[in-house]
């Protein structure tokens, strides 16, 4: 079960996180997230535990507790949902007139 947990100190990294985990049961996995701009801790990560029985006592057992002075929030990690991104535009329909129109559109009359 791959487990996600917020809140986190940001002096965190992944060995410590597999260490609280460890407690529980057989972690596979321990990754706390990091800026890749930065490359300071983003206050997540996530635990993937190969016991799904494990894994619950741990989501149970951790969620609201205090660890390294932050209350942290221990949840199973939803499945990410591809969003499509939007580089830009955005809804261009309109309301009336909105199609274009060469020069003079609009206008009445002919030639001048």
């Amino acid at each position: 079960m791959n487990i996600y947990i917020s809140n986190l100190s940001f002096n965190i990294n992944d060995q410590d996180l597999k260490e609280l985990f460890d407690e529980y049961g057989s972690v596979s996995s321990a990754k706390v997230i990091f800026d890749r701009a930065t490359g300071k801790s983003r206050g997540f990560g996530f635990v993937e535990m190969s016991d799904n029985d494990e894994a619950r006592k741990a989501i149970a057992e951790l969620d609201k507790a205090e660890y390294d002075g932050k209350t942290i929030n221990v949840s199973e990690a939803r499945p990410r949902t591809d969003k499509p991104r939007n580089f830009g535009g955005g809804n261009r329909g309109g309301g009336y007139n909105s199609g274009g129109g060469g020069y003079n559109s609009g206008r009445r009359g002919g030639n001048r």
